[in-house]
């Protein structure tokens, strides 16, 4: 079954994967950082959010959608932006199926799902083809 669209809701504590295919309704896996104590830490003075991340949490989110046709990476704070910069720097390939970066707060996991289908609808329409109908 190939994975046509995928969305990623993410924070430092978790990432929700969602695939939309032809064949089948919404999927979800979740994915954790490897060692929870140690993948955050604080920063003083960086003008940032004060998070690192493990980087093995990102490969394994990426390893999540690698087979996705196009990603839509949504979260709140910065973890979203920074699985982006990590999938740019050690996933090429997967981090140029990334169609959009999008902020959302906490929504239930049906409220992803629904945001990623509207989302995806949107996209194919502009582009034409509608592969989730």
């Amino acid at each position: 079954m190939a994975i046509i669209h995928a969305a990623v809701w993410i924070d430092h504590e978790q990432a929700k994967v969602f695939v939309l295919t032809r064949e089948a309704a919404d999927k979800e896996w979740k994915v954790r950082p490897h060692e929870h104590h140690a993948h955050v830490h604080t920063r003083t003075g960086k003008g940032d959010s004060g998070h690192t991340v493990d980087e093995g949490y990102f490969h394994s989110v990426a390893d999540a959608v690698k087979d996705a046709a196009e990603i839509l990476i949504v979260g709140p704070g910065t973890a979203k932006s920074e699985l982006k910069h990590h999938l740019d720097r050690h996933d090429p390939q997967v981090a140029k199926k990334v169609v959009a970066v999008e902020a959302l707060d906490h929504p239930s996991d049906g409220q992803i799902a629904a945001f990623a289908r509207k989302f995806f609808k949107g996209a194919d329409q502009f582009r034409g083809s509608s592969p989730l109908e």
